[in-house]
């Protein structure tokens, strides 16, 4: 019977050496290039990031999600998760490991969808490290509903002609390429009329009109562009998968998306509740350390509880997608995954916070942070309200309704069911009294 929760020994040792390096090498680094993780590297900076990127390919750990043949080991969701658990620690750390969000998802649509161009062109150098990407889909007016999106791609001889506006187009300003997601044909349903192009950033027409920042930061800062395609002319080849195939296409991006995110959310949580332990440790208040306050130790339970729970859920969620080698084959359980993140991660983000009092709400702690990402959680990749409704109807196709008009577990009807059952025994039962 295949039932194991260890990890196999050579692995673990890897994920060892990576828990060590990513808190040594690379957690330094989100002091002091803080926000500058998806502008290319320059000199000061290269001269550090290289050779630790070096050191991960030395011990195979680079984009370990994909194929040898793609520069990765090959390894799959289910290690992918249990590396990411460490690399969410560092906003740094996916960068250096090959792995970062929204290049990991827009390399397996490119991999999978590609052509042999295409990966040459796009593909190679983004798991190289050298360029980033950007997934240019949500429109200012339609949100996370495609089925109202109006960036259209128009025909003209060999080439196609895309006008349109895009919002929150993430790293569109340090990427040196945008997927884009357009209707081509507006007389069919839009789960047949949409395709994607590869679009270099610096295509004429290709107007970042600003950037878009998260609460807290500057006005026109920050990496989530709003962006005007106005007569963006790309040729037959930029076509990503086919004319008409951006709906199947999006669910692998979005389901590889939504489950990263959530490897790496376990690690910030993991984080937040090391620092709330380490402070009801370390901090004494009206007699007695706060690791003795029962308020304290609820939340303690609580937050490892519900880590736990949502840890397992992903790590069955990424074993599933290896062993049918299909996000489809797992929608219900990637969806129910997106639901319960952000629920996670605000907990015990809000529940650390309050442990280290007003150094908890300071900027000179992270959580503030936490709880931001953890609002941005239940919104990227689709708003959480959809995926429960996803999660409903699968769950529900599992079911069936009553054959008649009581519940099939009313208990008259399963008492007189049981009583005919056993009417035999019933009977004897009664002319031996």
């Amino acid at each position: 019977m295949a039932w194991d929760f260890e990890t196999d020994p050579e692995f673990q040792e890897k994920l060892d050496w990576a828990d060590e390096f990513v808190r040594e090498e690379v957690e330094p680094l989100d002091q002091v290039w803080s926000g500058l993780e998806f502008t290319p590297l320059d000199g000061n900076r290269r001269r550090a990031v290289d050779p630790l990127k070096a050191e991960v390919r030395r011990q195979g750990l680079w984009a370990t999600h994909l194929g040898p043949e793609l520069g990765g080991a090959g390894y799959g969701q289910l290690k992918l998760s249990l590396l990411n658990e460490i690399l969410g620690r560092s906003s740094w750390a996916p960068i250096v490991f090959g792995c970062q969000a929204p290049d990991t998802g827009n390399a397996e649509i490119i991999a999978h969808y590609g052509t042999d161009e295409q990966k040459e062109r796009y593909l190679r150098p983004l798991l190289e490290g050298e360029l980033f990407s950007c997934y240019s889909m949500t429109e200012p007016h339609a949100g996370a509903d495609p089925t109202m999106f109006t960036t259209r791609a128009e025909k003209d001889g060999d080439e196609w002609v895309i006008n349109g506006w895009k919002f929150f187009s993430s790293n569109a300003g340090t990427a040196s390429f945008l997927i884009v997601m357009v209707v081509t044909n507006p007389d069919v349903s839009p789960y047949k009329g949409m395709s994607m192009f590869l679009v270099p950033t610096d295509t004429p027409g290709v107007d970042i009109v600003r950037n878009v920042g998260l609460g807290g930061e500057p006005l026109g800062e920050g990496s989530h562009a709003l962006i005007h395609y106005e007569d963006v002319h790309v040729p037959e080849e930029a076509l990503l998968g086919g004319e008409g195939q951006a709906f199947a296409i999006a669910q692998t991006r979005l389901g590889g998306g939504r489950i990263h995110h959530a490897m790496r959310t376990i690690g910030m949580a993991k984080k937040a509740i090391d620092m709330m332990c380490e402070r009801a440790l370390s901090r004494e208040t009206q007699g007695s350390l706060l690791a003795e306050k029962q308020f304290v130790q609820g939340y303690i339970a609580d937050s490892y509880a519900q880590l736990t729970q949502f840890r397992l859920l992903t790590l069955y969620t990424a074993w599933s997608i290896d062993k049918h080698n299909d996000y489809r084959r797992a929608r219900k359980d990637i969806a129910a995954v997106k639901v319960v993140m952000p629920t996670v991660l605000h907990d015990i983000a809000w529940r650390a916070m309050q442990v280290h009092g007003a150094l908890g709400v300071s900027n000179e702690m992270p959580f503030t942070g936490m709880l931001l990402a953890a609002n941005v959680m239940g919104l990227a990749d689709g708003p959480t309200e959809v995926h429960k409704v996803t999660v409903a109807r699968q769950v529900l196709r599992d079911h069936r309704p009553s054959e008649d008009l009581w519940p099939t577990e009313h208990r008259p009807k399963k008492v007189a069911a049981a009583r005919a059952k056993l009417a035999d025994y019933l009977e004897h039962e009664v002319g031996n009294q």
